[in-house]
């Protein structure tokens, strides 16, 4: 089965609370208004009222999370809510900005969850980094601290945000510390996330080549590292699968099945995963005569769950994986022979 054609474009913000998210959000659809692109939002807050939704314009589609953070217990919501605005508005890029409490790595499983039956790509993950509140949390550490290492680690664009209230050698420390903990994404230094035209650019158009240069350029210690080729709509080439690298280390490849496969043989395939390979899901049809039908499945640490489904609409064979420097290549060759088996 092949995928559509037009794929729109996905950004998550992350950020511990009062880092500055909401602003940098703002200049976004400010930007993409500018370059005459469709932004809509899927926003998130702790309590019952969407008060950050207010900086929003009106005529900016937006869907609303209330009432808790995007974590495992409400990721369906976020994958529903995702697919129901893009049915909807039909968005060129979808901003995703999180409560700063939210767990970052379920909020990427929540979007490659979409990915399975609406054609999105993860194109960054934007973590706003509160200078002052790191150095004061490390210091402290706690629940806090880890869950600002979390956003900090899964992001694939690192802001340095209210750098003006830094004094001495203390945002070189700021700076290490993120550093410490991801040592691929590029590190911006602003002050209310006054990012430059040039980094915008970078975002919108998706080109990870060029934001290590801007990066540079904005005097962030950015250490180079590879890139894969980034699919984008009017690529030329086979869009049977889609790779996409938040950072070097975390990354998710999805892959659309064509044809049928064996249920013993794809078992194997799963349980056969490397370790860093955390998580796989998507929908399968089995060719063999004994389970001939279509399945949701689940692989989450080695344990693998089935479940036989009868969609009631277009839904396409797809397999998504999550993990950590694994072979894209090799999961790759061997869906295929799984394909091509007779």
């Amino acid at each position: 089965m092949q995928n559509a054609k037009r794929t729109i474009d996905v950004h998550i913000l992350t950020g511990f609370l009062g880092s500055g998210k909401t602003t940098l959000l703002t200049r976004l659809l400010q930007h993409y208004e500018s370059q005459g692109r469709k932004a809509a939002v899927v926003m998130n807050e702790l309590g019952d009222v969407n008060l950050d939704g207010l900086a929003v314009e009106s005529d900016v589609p937006m869907a609303e999370l209330l009432g808790g953070c995007i974590c495992c217990s409400i990721r369906g919501d976020l994958s529903l809510e995702l697919k129901m605005l893009i049915d909807q508005h039909a968005p060129d890029v979808v901003i995703i900005e999180a409560t700063g409490a939210a767990n970052p790595f379920e909020m990427i499983d929540g979007v490659t969850e979409t990915s399975m039956y609406a054609p999105i790509e993860l194109k960054s993950i934007i973590a706003v980094v509160d200078g002052p509140e790191l150095l004061a949390r490390s210091r402290s550490g706690g629940q806090t601290f880890k869950l600002m290492k979390e956003q900090i680690c899964c992001a694939s664009q690192l802001l340095l945000n209210k750098v003006d209230r830094l004094e001495g050698d203390e945002r070189m420390q700021a700076e290490q510390l993120m550093r410490e903990t991801n040592g691929y994404a590029p590190i911006v230094a602003t002050v209310r996330c006054a990012v430059d035209e040039q980094w915008l650019d970078v975002i919108v158009n998706g080109d990870g080549g060029k934001v290590h240069a801007a990066a540079h350029e904005s005097g962030a210690d950015a250490e180079s590292h590879t890139h894969s080729h980034d699919c984008r709509p009017d690529c030329d080439h086979d869009h049977h699968h889609h790779v996409h690298e938040s950072h070097a280390h975390v990354m998710s490849l999805t892959h659309f099945l064509e044809r049928p496969v064996d249920s013993h043989a794809f078992e194997a395939f799963l349980r056969a995963l490397p370790d860093n390979v955390y998580r796989a899901k998507g929908v399968v049809t089995f060719r063999d005569s004994e389970t001939a039908s279509r399945f949701l499945f689940q692989y989450a640490y080695k344990e693998t769950d089935f479940i036989r489904i009868n969609p009631q609409g277009k839904v396409n064979d797809v397999a998504v994986f999550i993990g950590e420097h694994f072979s894209r290549e090799a999961v790759l060759r061997q869906l295929t022979a799984l394909e091509q088996a007779e």
